[in-house]
């Protein structure tokens, strides 16, 4: 009774070394299988989802240059043509948002450029 339970069932086991073979390969083959699936689902949580070619990809880009020069020009006291670009900049975010449905960007794009054209408001009295 020293033999291990592998042992005594290897002793009952009537299949050829050929199927034996066979069954360690599919199991093996299994095992690949399932650790592809995974790295594959790790792959797709870390590819970017946002749309490219696309006309709001485009806008995307545009809208994010305009907020950069928006703000450099406020640095560089140019405020009213600063504050023109940033609040057409979250008009762009807004509808990109919008295209995406994607309400983080809308809400963050809709405060900010308010609050912009808000004070465009006050410039231009």
């Amino acid at each position: 009774m020293d033999k291990s339970f592998k042992e005594q069932v290897k002793g009952l086991d009537t299949t050829s070394k050929a199927g034996q073979l066979a069954r360690e390969l599919n199991a093996e083959r299994t095992r690949l299988k399932q650790e592809l699936e995974e790295a594959q689902v790790q792959v797709e949580d870390l590819t970017p989802v946002t749309p490219e070619g696309t006309i709001d990809s485009y806008i995307k880009w545009l809208a994010t240059i305009l907020a950069v020069t928006g703000v450099f020009l406020q640095s560089a006291d140019f405020m009213t043509a600063g504050k023109v670009a940033y609040a057409f900049s979250s008009m762009a975010w807004i509808y990109v948002g919008h295209c995406w449905n994607d309400k983080a960007i809308m809400i963050g794009s809709a405060i900010t450029g308010t609050a912009v054209l808000m004070n465009l408001a006050e410039l231009i009295q």
